[in-house]
């Protein structure tokens, strides 16, 4: 399954960890409207992967809306 979270700040940047961890998804991605931020914070988090001991990919993007199944906004 693939999960979306809105806000790459603190808040959403620790929700896509958390997910990550607990291996609710297969994927997730974060979203930001800031150009490069989500990219960036997707990149520190998949660095702590092998710490952290999950494999779920992150990924971070400002304009991938599509075929979005399930969505966590972080405001």
């Amino acid at each position: 399954m693939k999960v979306t979270v809105v806000g790459a700040g603190a808040v959403g940047a620790s929700c896509a960890e958390y997910i990550a961890i607990k291996n609710f998804a297969s994927q997730v991605v974060i979203l930001d409207i800031k150009d490069g931020f989500a990219e960036g914070k997707a990149m520190d988090l998949m660095q702590t992967a092998s710490l952290n001991n999950f494999d779920t990919k992150i990924v971070g993007t400002t304009n991938d809306y599509s075929k979005l199944l399930t969505v966590i906004f972080v405001l």
